[in-house]
């Protein structure tokens, strides 16, 4: 499976409180308003937006991805007041491999409730069902505790410490590895349903 397969069609996604689906133009105040909060790009890659400038500029980029099958994120909607706080996407795929790695940013005001675990555990599903891949991971700052749990809650297991890992904005950092595999994801599935099916008894006649 190539990417343009998925992404020519980009797909919405929907769970119990959100609507993943695209980024557009309408998104530009809500985008600023997170993208501009220095806690926010703490432990991202790139710098806090400065001015709305800098949010329409990455939306153009969003965009252009769009346009041309390639790799973008999706944009979490909360259904509740259908403001858009923040983005979820696969950062990599490598379809050669059958595998991916995920990356997310919440806004800070939605922090807490289980919305980024909610948004993962989808694009989970989504990853080994509809996009022939077996293996998915997902990487973050190890002073990032807040993203370690989101992995961990979304079924992930921890694989080890990149020590120096990665350079950003002038530092060395060391990064957590997670990761699940298809055969897990699956396990996990029956695993659920098992635990939803009546226990077996016998009904009392009146």
């Amino acid at each position: 499976m190539e990417t343009g397969e998925i992404y020519s069609d980009f797909p919405i996604l929907e769970t119990e409180r959100l609507i993943l689906r695209k980024v557009t133009s309408q998104d530009v105040n809500d985008m600023f308003e997170y993208c501009s909060n220095q806690e926010v790009s703490r432990f991202v890659t790139w710098d806090a937006h400065e001015s709305l400038d800098d949010t329409k500029e990455f939306i153009g980029f969003v965009l252009n991805q769009y346009l041309h099958g390639k790799v973008a994120p999706w944009a979490i909607e909360y259904k509740e007041n259908h403001k858009m706080i923040g983005t979820i996407d696969f950062v990599s795929w490598n379809p050669g491999q059958n595998s991916a790695e995920i990356g997310y940013v919440l806004s800070p005001e939605y922090w807490g409730k289980g919305i980024t675990t909610e948004a993962a555990k989808e694009l989970i599903r989504f990853g080994f069902e509809n996009m022939d891949l077996i293996r998915i991971q997902a990487r973050c700052f190890t002073e990032n505790i807040g993203s370690a749990r989101v992995m961990e809650k979304a079924g992930m297991k921890h694989e080890g410490i990149l020590r120096k890992g990665m350079k950003i904005k002038g530092k060395h950092w060391d990064l957590h590895v997670y990761s699940i595999l298809k055969e897990e994801y699956i396990s996990s599935i029956e695993e659920n349903r098992k635990k939803k099916q009546p226990s077996k008894g016998c009904k009392e006649e009146t």
